[in-house]
C-alpha cells in the first residue's frame, strides 16, 4: 500500500491558493481514478482506491500547513507504512511554474509543511515538487503562496494536473521515470509533423485545348485544298 499526501490549507478560503497545489493534485487523482468518497480520518480528509495494481490512500491534512506532520504521522502509524511508501505533493518556490521534480529524502528547504513532517517522521519519504515560481523577494513569499493562481497560470496548471493523473499509477508502482515521462507528455506534448501538401493535379487551364470546329464548310475546305 502507498500513501499519497497533498499539502495545503483546509477550507474554501484557501482552495485556489498556490500553497494548495498539493491538494489539487490529489483531488485530480481521486476524481480521474474512481477513488472512494473523501472522509474524515487521521486529522485530515482521506480517500482510498487503486492505481494500477497498487492500493493507495490519499490524505489531505486538516491541520493547516504548519502542522501537516500530525496528520501524516497518524496515517503512517495506522497503516504501519515504511516512509519509503509515502509520497508528499507540495508547492515548490524554487521551480519555475509548471515544472515538476521528484525527490526521495533530503531537507525541507524551509517549507513549513515539510518541516512539520520532518519533525514527526524524519526525512526519508518521497516528494513530488510542484513548481509555482518565486515572487522575487523573500518578503513577498507569504502573500504569493497564500493567493489564488492567476488566470495566466491556468495555461500550465491544467496540463500539469492532467500529467500527474496520467502518471499516478506509474508513481504508485515505483516507476518514477514512467511518471515523469507521462507528466512531460502533458506539459510539452510532441509537435505533430505537418503532412506534405499533395502535388497539384493538372488544372483546366493546363489541359490541351480541344480541337475547335472550323467555321468553313466542308466544300469550302476542299476548294481551299486544291487551290493552285
Amino acid at each position: 500500500m502507498k500513501l499519497f499526501v497533498g499539502l495545503g490549507n483546509p477550507g474554501p478560503d484557501y482552495a485556489g491558493h498556490r500553497h494548495n497545489i498539493g491538494f489539487m493534485a490529489l483531488d485530480r487523482i481521486a476524481a480521474d481514478h474512481g477513488f472512494g468518497p473523501w472522509r474524515k480520518a487521521h486529522h485530515g480528509q482521506m480517500a482510498e482506491g487503486r492505481l494500477g495494481g497498487e492500493k493507495v490512500a490519499l490524505l489531505k491534512p486538516d491541520t493547516f500547513m504548519n502542522l501537516s506532520g500530525q496528520a501524516v504521522h497518524a496515517a503512517v502509524a495506522f497503516f504501519k507504512l515504511p516512509l519509503a511508501d509515502v509520497v508528499v505533493f507540495h508547492d515548490e518556490l524554487d521551480l519555475a511554474p509548471g515544472k515538476l521534480r521528484t525527490k526521495m529524502g533530503g531537507g525541507h528547504a524551509g517549507h513549513n509543511g515539510l518541516r512539520s513532517i520532518h519533525a514527526h517522521l524524519g526525512e526519508a519519504y518521497g516528494r513530488v515538487r510542484l513548481g509555482i515560481g518565486h515572487p522575487g523577494h523573500k518578503d513577498a513569499v507569504a502573500g504569493f503562496v497564500l493567493h489564488d493562481f492567476s488566470k495566466a497560470d491556468r495555461d500550465w496548471l491544467g496540463p500539469l494536473l492532467d500529467g500527474i493523473s496520467d502518471g499516478a499509477a506509474a508513481l504508485a508502482s515505483g516507476d518514477t521515470a514512467g511518471f515523469l515521462n507521462l507528466v512531460a507528455l502533458r506539459i510539452s506534448p510532441p509537435r505533430k509533423t505537418p503532412r506534405a501538401a499533395p502535388e497539384p493535379g493538372p488544372t483546366a487551364a493546363a489541359k490541351p485545348d480541344a480541337p475547335q470546329p472550323s467555321p468553313l464548310s466542308a466544300l469550302h475546305q476542299l476548294a481551299q485544298k486544291f487551290r493552285p
